[in-house]
């Protein structure tokens, strides 16, 4: 089910830039007129828009602003570690308003890939937020994972979960059930354009994740293993099963959905939190953050999607920080699939 984020109401008064602009960093490939709009309460997320957007641009990245804070902690607790300051432009990125126009950046760290670039979406700011989440993810990769078709399907998971399903649009594990479901367990894509092999990612991570092994579980081994590293090895070290029976117990697992994969977590690894983090015994540690989380919310007047998506940040384990390390930049474009030619490739890389 998707839960959506609702863009705050503007309400009376127009929504105003702040005129104190922050210098915008170079782009990955936007180059007009980037405003500044704000920063967070934390002070890591920047966010700028086109100023040729307009009244429901400028709506989106406010909602952004406000938001980021949210995602950056969820992000923080998914890896185990502390990310570092980021900028983010709002505007229409391949020309798109209603966020397919996906997002971009540099590279998988917080050096080479602060600079993040994310399409607009016009009445619904939870899009913004997931897009963001997505390439904000591949930061916290630390130089991993980045151009292979296991980091662009944990990006895609983080957005998920993080954004509330908000890109469901953007699914492709139906595309590679479609296209005779290739093997890419045992072996790991040596590309982030493969529809096919993103999507085995995709249904293999919501098998996982539907097991109790939750994302904050399945992020920080999948950094471990790092480029080479396969799904199945991941399998092996979660479950401590031998990484030869990955393939065929995921396949049996498909056999038995009632409705076979028509999306990218047909295991409804999103449908309870609670298994989906994985969480350690409830503490009240743990008990003070979600009902923290929960005033703050109903205090500011959030929707109940928003709320959820606090709890759910909440939830996650308290980050600890670790020294990044930095990847040769490469630009990421984070993009749905094609709907008019069967097996096209959905994302895009461009180099620097």
């Amino acid at each position: 089910m998707n839960h959506r984020i609702k863009a705050t109401q503007t309400g009376k008064k127009p929504l105003e830039i702040h005129r104190h602009n922050p210098v915008a960093p170079a782009w990955p490939s936007f180059q007009g007129n980037s405003e500044f709009v704000g920063t967070s309460p934390s002070g890591r997320v920047t966010v700028f828009v086109d100023s040729a957007l307009g009244q429901q641009g400028l709506q989106n990245a406010q909602d952004l602003v406000n938001d980021a804070d949210r995602v950056v902690t969820a992000n923080d607790g998914i890896f185990g570690t502390t990310g570092g300051p980021v900028s983010v432009i709002v505007f229409a990125l391949g020309g798109a308003t209603d966020g397919t126009g996906g997002a971009d950046h540099m590279g998988c760290d917080y050096s080479t890939g602060a600079a993040i670039e994310v399409d607009a979406s016009f009445g619904n700011s939870a899009r913004v937020s997931a897009l963001f989440e997505a390439e904000l993810s591949e930061c916290s990769m630390n130089g991993n994972l980045c151009g292979f078709s296991t980091g662009e399907a944990l990006s895609r998971w983080c957005a998920s979960v993080v954004g509330n399903n908000a890109l469901a649009d953007f699914a492709t594990a139906p595309q590679w059930v479609q296209d005779g479901e290739p093997n890419f367990v045992d072996q790991t894509d040596n590309t982030d354009q493969n529809a096919d092999s993103t999507g085995c990612g995709m249904a293999f991570l919501s098998w996982l994740i539907s097991q109790g092994y939750g994302l904050e579980k399945i992020a920080p081994a999948m950094v471990s293993l790092g480029d080479s590293g396969t799904l199945a090895q991941l399998y092996a070290n979660l479950t401590s099963d031998s990484a030869s029976n990955a393939w065929s117990n995921f396949q049996n697992a498909i056999q038995n959905l009632p409705n076979g994969i028509t999306s990218d977590d047909p295991f409804g690894g999103l449908a309870n939190p609670l298994q989906m983090a994985h969480l350690a015994p409830r503490t009240a540690e743990l008990v003070g953050r979600v009902f923290a989380a929960i005033v703050s919310d109903l205090t500011a007047g959030r929707q109940p999607e928003q709320i959820m998506a606090s709890v759910r940040a909440a939830m996650l384990p308290v980050s600890n920080a670790k020294a990044p390390t930095v990847c040769a930049p490469k630009s990421k474009r984070l993009l749905p699939p094609p709907k008019s030619v069967k097996g096209e490739h959905q994302r895009t890389t461009r180099s620097a």
